[in-house]
Parts: C-alpha cells; sequence; structure tokens
C-alpha cells in the first residue's frame, strides 16, 4: 500500500504530520471545525452523523477501524462531516457483521483523513484553546494554513440545509401514534425508535407549523443536526407555533430549537461535548445517566426563568442538558437518548414522549390520516427487519 504523506495546520498556525487516508481531497486540501470525540466505538455512526457537517472529526481512541463498517450502522444515507483525524487506523477488519474497511467507506464517498496524528496533543491543544479551524491535506504547509485561516467554522452558518431531507416520507411504524418529525439533520437509529411508538411522517426542516399539522399528528419530534441554532429562525418560528397544539420533544438541536421558540438563547460551548460517556444528573431522581453527545451550541439555563424548568445537568461543566415547558407539554434533552452510538441509559425518554402522545390524543377528536405515501420498502443488509421506509444508504459496502 502507497503511503501517502499529508499534514494537518491549525489556524493557530499548530502544525501535525500523518498519513492521509481515504478520497484524495481536491486540490490536497480538506478543511472544517476541528472537534474531538470520545468513543470507543461506533466510529461508523459519528462518522455518518449529519451532525458533524463543517467538521473534521478527531477520534481519542487511538485505534480505529478495527471492526470494519457495514450498511446497518449507517446514520444517514453519506457522511456529511469534512475528514476525520486517527492515531491509528486498523491494518484488517476483524467482525462478522463487517462488509468492508473504514477507508473503503471513506474513498467512496470522496471523504478525506489523516492518519498516524499524535491525537492526545491535538486534544489538549482543542480543550485548552477551544474548536479550531483547521486544513489537512497533501498541499504544502502554506496552502493548508491559508485554507485554514479562511474556514469558516461553524458559528454563524446555516448547516441544516445541507443535510435536511429535500421532500417528505413516510416510516410505517409499529405503534398507535402518528408523529411528525422535522429532519434537521436526522440519525436512522433516531427513526428506528420513534417507528417503535408509530407512522412517522419525516419533513423537512423548513416545513411551516401549519403544514405540520395538516398531517394530524399526536405528537412532534424535533431532530439532532448541525451548526448554530441562531441560524434558523425559520424553524424556531415554527417550533413557537407548534407549541400548545401538540406534544413536542426535542433532543441535541431540536432541544435548542425549542428553547428559542419560547425566547431562551443558545450559546457556542468552548469545544463542545462529543462522546459517548458523558454524565448527566436527571434533576428529578437524582440518577446520573451516562449519555451519548454530540454538539458545539448548548442553552443557556439561566434564560430559560420563568419559561421553563431545568430537568437536567451536566456533571462535567454544569450546561443544560434538559428543560420542560412549565405552560405547555413540551420537553427536549441536549443528548441523544437513541445512543447511535453509546448507552441506553436515556431511552425512558422515548416511553416519556409516547405517555404524553397518549395523554393528549384522548383530550383530541380523531383526526383522518393523511396522503402522504410509504417510502419504498428496504431490506437490511445483515437480515434483521427495519422499518418500512426507513432510509438506507445507496452505498453497500461489500468487498
Amino acid at each position: 500500500m502507497t503511503v501517502r504523506e499529508g499534514m494537518l495546520v491549525l489556524a493557530d498556525g499548530s502544525t501535525f504530520e500523518g498519513e492521509l487516508i481515504g478520497a484524495e481531497a481536491p486540490g490536497g486540501v480538506a478543511s472544517g471545525e476541528i472537534v474531538f470525540n470520545t468513543v470507543l466505538s461506533g466510529y461508523q455512526e459519528v462518522v455518518t452523523d449529519p451532525s458533524y457537517a463543517g467538521q473534521v472529526i478527531t477520534f481519542t481512541n487511538p485505534h480505529i477501524g478495527n471492526y470494519g463498517v457495514n450498511r446497518r450502522d449507517f446514520e444517514s444515507g453519506r457522511p456529511f462531516c469534512r475528514g476525520i483525524v486517527v492515531r491509528e487506523l486498523a491494518r484488517r477488519r476483524s467482525s462478522w457483521r463487517a462488509t468492508n474497511d473504514l477507508d473503503a467507506l471513506l474513498t467512496a464517498h470522496g471523504l478525506s483523513g489523516i492518519a498516524g496524528v499524535d491525537t492526545r496533543r491535538l486534544t489538549r491543544l482543542i480543550r485548552e484553546t477551544g474548536a479550531l479551524p483547521g486544513a489537512f491535506g497533501s498541499a504544502d504547509e502554506a496552502t493548508l494554513q491559508a485554507a485554514a485561516t479562511a474556514e469558516r467554522g461553524t458559528e454563524g452558518v446555516d448547516l441544516v440545509a445541507e443535510v435536511t431531507t429535500p421532500r417528505p416520507y413516510r416510516i410505517e411504524g409499529t405503534g398507535p401514534f402518528r408523529i411528525v418529525a422535522f429532519d434537521f439533520g436526522i440519525k436512522r437509529t433516531i427513526l428506528r425508535e420513534l417507528a417503535g411508538l408509530g407512522t412517522v411522517e419525516v419533513v423537512p426542516a423548513a416545513t411551516t407549523a401549519d403544514d405540520a399539522l395538516a398531517l394530524g399528528p399526536d405528537g412532534v419530534f424535533l431532530s439532532n443536526g448541525p451548526g448554530d441554532p441562531s441560524q434558523l429562525r425559520y424553524a424556531s418560528e415554527a417550533v413557537a407555533a407548534l407549541i400548545g397544539q401538540v406534544p413536542v420533544f426535542g433532543i441535541c438541536l431540536g432541544h435548542q430549537l425549542l428553547a428559542r421558540a419560547i425566547g431562551a438563547t443558545t450559546m457556542k460551548l468552548p469545544f463542545g461535548h462529543h462522546g459517548g460517556n458523558h454524565p448527566v444528573r436527571h434533576l428529578a431522581t437524582g440518577a446520573v445517566e451516562i449519555t451519548s453527545q454530540n454538539h458545539n451550541f448548548a442553552v443557556d439555563a439561566d434564560s430559560l426563568a420563568g419559561r421553563a424548568e431545568l430537568t437536567h445537568v451536566n456533571l462535567n461543566d454544569g450546561v443544560c442538558e434538559g428543560f420542560r415547558l412549565t405552560a405547555a407539554v413540551a420537553f427536549g434533552v441536549q443528548y441523544h437518548p437513541e445512543a447511535g452510538p453509546g448507552p441506553h441509559d436515556s431511552r425512558y425518554l422515548f416511553d416519556d414522549f409516547a405517555s404524553a402522545m397518549d395523554r393528549s390524543s384522548r383530550r383530541r377528536p380523531a383526526s383522518p390520516a393523511p396522503t402522504v405515501p410509504a417510502a419504498p420498502a428496504v431490506a437490511s443488509a445483515d437480515g434483521r427487519s427495519e422499518p418500512v421506509g426507513l432510509p438506507l444508504p445507496a452505498w453497500d459496502g461489500v468487498a
């Protein structure tokens, strides 16, 4: 295998040497906001999470790619991140579920990466200075430095437009409810969880409240997604009009948009929360949940006063991890209760959503079934059952 030498350069001038993996970047340059993720496994789910649009993912776990990749573990149709940084890429895969290697996935989707990097040093630098723009590739250092300096990052940018579905589609679920899910960058694991509650009507991010309510939902779900919630005024306005109409449940970016819809504010964290091991205290019970997280922005807890009550707090830095409205049936959490990847401590939140929809639907007359057609049924590559209409990637990854 031919070794392709490369370099990672940060906006502050820091440099890291390594070997290029995946696809060759156009002009020898790939750039984005450099963040780090602390998961020990689940690298395929991380790479294909749309919430990473605009970012380059540094994996703190030094050995990545050891169990390969497969079709079922995609969280979206393709990766939306700008690239990955690893200490060591596995030379061979070892898993009965694997159909190809991580490097093949990167190459097939035109995504670049760099291996052999001192990721411990890089992570410490990000923790000290905050997330930094950076660029890597085969170009010379001056070109990479210029690209890193010119990189906009994720603040003040609407990245949701890059990842949302272009048209509505339906997933036929097994439960009794009808759910409208706003796709701000929704993950397939979330769709699996929602399909267990009922039929899911997935709608584009710019869908209006009237159009969402016309689908006759028992509840509305606000998904995860990338970027700055302050740039999504169209979404927060739609959410504001939905509050009080049906139960609303938001996670990650959806949680932030729910906060902005009630007049609360959001802020950018120095280096965000990215990983599968973040401790969160549930204030009502005192229980500590180990959670999966991926966000650079958060809700200002003080701005919730008089509008909502704080329900969950991050034990590492005290950041707001959840709240519940006091005057309507609506709640949100900053982390990922579907945990793809990550622990399952927080799946009870989907049960809470189901209970809220059940109580609300008993007080409303039944609405007619909408006429949105279901997406065509698909079968899982490893033989496991999938909800009808759950999107699968076009790339099988079969060796």
